[in-house]
């Protein structure tokens, strides 16, 4: 029987096995996807599923596409994307240096696009982004830079004939001077260190998939992470609650200032 004892005691196996910690995401949604992977494959116990892990790298790396959650676009909500840009433009008018964080940017989607924009402001080369991600499949692919056509409908076609280069059908790849404003790096948020003095850290439908204890501290984490001024981007499904508490200011839907 797939009951929550038995999942947990999956949960605790996964984390000492293959070092991935369930226990802060949202527990129901982590069993649903597990419960739907197993049914795929036959299983009615998490023993067995674990087995197969343990003894096939692709039905690992499966694991950890389903429950990472790997979705991501170009300008993905292209408006938001006017309004970051619009506060970069001012950012560069007070510095010559900004430290940017693209966290949980799972295929590099996100970062490039950030990449892109710094490009099309021509911002000094100290404007740079961090882009990380639990997931070391996906910032393998964010590294190659290479992406199907469907990533890209939100692209402006000015944009995607000076930025990528079309390698087949359907396949473009991101160019070299987007590619050397994006430093990427795996980093666990519910267990590493942050960086400090971004100006801008974009963490966009992501911390949804959390507890609620968890969302907490990981909006207090990237506040603090922040440089005075500096802004947090979030999804379109998120709202911080404690923000005031935390040290920021809401000044635009899904955008946040530090006070």
């Amino acid at each position: 029987m797939l009951d929550d004892k038995s999942f947990m005691k999956f949960a605790e196996e996964i984390r000492r096995h293959l070092n991935f910690d369930m226990s802060g995401y949202k527990i129901e949604r982590m069993k649903r996807r597990v419960d739907l992977l197993m049914k795929r494959y036959g299983f009615d116990d998490y023993d067995s599923y674990l087995k197969l892990l343990k003894e096939d790298p692709s039905k690992e790396k499966e694991f950890f596409d389903r429950i990472t959650i790997n979705v991501s676009e170009f300008f993905r909500n292209p408006d938001r994307w006017e309004k970051f840009k619009s506060f970069v433009s001012s950012e560069m008018k007070k510095s010559s240096i900004a430290k940017i964080w693209s966290a949980g940017c799972a295929t590099g989607e996100e970062p490039y696009t950030v990449g892109i924009i710094l490009e099309e402001l021509n911002a000094p080369a100290g404007f740079n982004v961090l882009a990380t991600d639990i997931d070391n499949d996906a910032l393998d692919i964010a590294k190659d830079g290479i992406y199907e056509s469907k990533s890209l409908i939100n692209v402006d076609k000015s944009l995607l004939a000076k930025y990528f280069t079309q390698i087949d059908g359907s396949h473009w790849k991101i160019s070299d001077r987007v590619k050397r404003r994006v430093n990427f790096k795996r980093h666990n948020m519910l267990s590493d260190p942050f960086d400090r003095d971004f100006y801008a850290i974009i963490c966009r439908n992501v911390v949804i998939y959390f507890e609620a204890d968890i969302k907490d501290k990981l909006y207090a984490n990237f506040a603090k992470s922040l440089k005075s001024g500096g802004i947090l981007f979030i999804g379109g499904t998120e709202r911080i609650f404690n923000a005031f508490q935390i040290g920021l200011q809401p000044i635009e839907p899904f955008f946040y200032r530090k006070v």
